[in-house]
């Protein structure tokens, strides 16, 4: 099992300290539409609306949003969204993902692109990154939820593939298709996790410098910034000076 990440310290710390709390919601709500709409309006019957609901609740999205959220799938007037994924190259050559839902591709490639275009990187044909990241169930629990020992145990036990912990907290891995039952099964022996979500991670990583670091940031803000954007995610990690300066 892998000792803590950098990487996966950014992803979680930027996800906290960048997104505005309207925005975050907007976006939260957004895939609990879409998850319902999909599936079964019960979160019971409908594992990925089921971790929507968890995700949305660990980022204190309010009950009435949420249950409006899901009513709202169920009307005739409901958007219509469309799930597309970008790929490209930020500063540094690092490889990027962007994952959006939206009603209108054509505003949303043009978007994304020119955000690319305006930092420093491109924007690149589907396929052109994805390889070098796996498609995985992350789930986070702080550090007070147990020591290294007893995660890895409670990971096991739950089948997950792997556990990174840190002063910082536990990253727990597992396949993408057992994060439900695997989430579960944690739930019960550890209590509720702080995230649980489907993430890409990256296989092979791109060490940035401070500069660097700080461009692709710029980047991955303004990407995050637009609405029609769920989830950004790079192949990068810094030093540990780097990520102090950070």
């Amino acid at each position: 099992m892998a000792g803590h990440s950098k990487w996966a310290n950014i992803q979680h710390r930027k996800g906290r300290q960048d997104a505005a709390r309207s925005k975050l919601f907007s976006k939260l709500s957004k895939e609990i539409t879409v998850a319902a709409k999909m599936g079964d309006p019960d979160p019971d019957k409908n594992p990925r609306l089921r971790l929507a609901v968890k995700e949305a609740k660990a980022n204190s999205v309010p009950k009435e949003v949420i249950e409006r959220a899901i009513r709202k799938s169920q009307g005739g007037d409901a958007d219509s969204y469309e799930e597309i994924r970008y790929e490209g190259y930020g500063p540094g050559g690092v490889a990027v993902i962007v994952e959006a839902m939206t009603d209108n591709r054509n505003r949303t490639a043009s978007n994304v692109r020119s955000t690319f275009g305006k930092h420093g990187g491109n924007l690149g044909e589907t396929g052109s990154v994805a390889f070098m990241f796996e498609r995985k169930g992350q789930i986070v629990y702080s550090a007070g939820a147990g020591d290294a020992e007893a995660m890895l145990e409670a990971a096991i036990e739950a089948g997950a593939e792997d556990v990174e912990s840190g002063t910082e907290g536990h990253t727990v891995w597992c396949d993408a298709t057992e994060l439900a039952a695997v989430a579960a099964a944690l739930e019960s022996a550890l209590g509720e996790s702080e995230t649980t979500r489907l993430v890409w991670k990256p296989s092979t990583t791109t060490e940035l410098d401070l500069d660097g670091a700080q461009q692709l940031l710029k980047l991955i803000d303004a990407l995050e910034d637009d609405d029609d954007v769920q989830h950004v995610t790079a192949n990068f990690e810094v030093s540990d000076a780097v990520m102090e300066q950070l």
